[in-house]
């Protein structure tokens, strides 16, 4: 009787329905010239993050407010080459962080002044929002990670806000720019309008939100860009420039401004023009589509920076 020992074959069972199937994906493209890692470690974080973004896709909205920084923390534990941790010990990565940073801030200035409050959403390393403060009254730097944000040295007029992933815990017109880069993909397409309506009610009258996002069609821009001909990774959804102006007069924005370039020039772009341009690569087979669309002169004009205002 003392053979209950046995009992331990429950767990196995369960195993394949907690994690992705193990197999090697096949790559579709190869690596880019900036991303040091070997295939293997290429298909490691693949395999993780389509499986912390399948558990955020089927995850009821109730669960989301509490799975999205729990998936992000996850993913660095278990990515320990992610790209977002390698900053931090690798000199060339902390130099190409850093001109990433004075591009952004070269197309956010043209929005700030002295006088006026920052809230950056998605702040990540805090990179960004540290270096906005010698340009504003105040920063606000809003992130769902612990694990990302651990290292950060602000100064006193920057503070810190951890959420939820879409919810604001910051008071009504508390912000007269709003800023995001790389971050509307990585909501779930449930909660991209939800977000939309906490940063309008968190900017003050005639206040901007400047919205950097890649554009669906050059896409996909997270790790699936590899294996997938649409984002399956943490980008839970990739947009268009009609998707987006759609979704942010739905959240009550007034005008909404496109803007071309690269680097630190930049133009507003008319609407009709950059939808008429989608229409036709919307219309054409995806390896057609990505040669036209996914290069530098095409990614400087597709590439969504918004500024909608209130």
């Amino acid at each position: 009787m003392a053979a209950p020992a046995p009992q331990p074959f429950l767990r196995p069972a369960r195993r394949p329905v907690e994690s992705t199937p193990v197999a090697a994906p096949r790559m579709l493209r190869e690596r880019r010239a900036d991303d040091p890692r070997s295939e293997d470690q290429l298909a490691e974080h693949y395999l993780v993050e389509r499986e912390l973004a399948d558990r955020l896709r089927d995850a009821p909205k109730a669960q989301r407010r509490m799975l999205y920084s729990q998936v992000y923390d996850e993913l660095l534990r278990r990515v320990p080459h992610h790209p977002m941790l390698r900053p931090r010990r690798d000199t060339a990565a902390v130099d190409k962080r850093q001109r990433k940073v004075t591009r952004a801030l070269a197309f956010l200035r043209r929005f700030l002044s002295k006088d006026r409050v920052l809230m950056e959403i998605g702040a990540g390393d805090c990179a960004m929002a540290i270096r906005a403060c010698a340009e504003a009254r105040r920063v606000y730097a809003v992130e769902v990670s612990e694990q990302i944000t651990r290292e950060v040295e602000p100064p006193l007029n920057f503070q810190l806000v951890l959420t939820d992933g879409y919810s604001l815990p910051l008071p009504d017109a508390v912000a007269d720019i709003a800023f995001s880069d790389q971050l509307m993909e990585h909501l779930h397409p449930e909660d991209a309008l939800d977000q939309l309506q906490e940063i309008f009610r968190c900017l003050a009258p005639g206040g901007a939100y400047v919205c950097v996002t890649p554009n669906r069609l050059y896409g996909p821009r997270d790790i699936s860009e590899y294996f997938d001909e649409v984002a399956t990774g943490l980008h839970l959804r990739e947009y268009s420039a009609r998707e987006v102006r759609a979704i942010f007069q739905q959240a009550g924005f007034k005008r909404v401004k496109f803007y071309a370039g690269a680097k630190r020039w930049f133009i507003v772009c008319p609407y009709p023009l950059i939808a008429a341009v989608e229409r036709v690569l919307d219309a054409l087979p995806y390896k057609l589509r990505k040669r036209l669309a996914d290069n530098g002169p095409a990614r400087a004009f597709l590439g969504l920076r918004v500024a909608a205002f209130k």
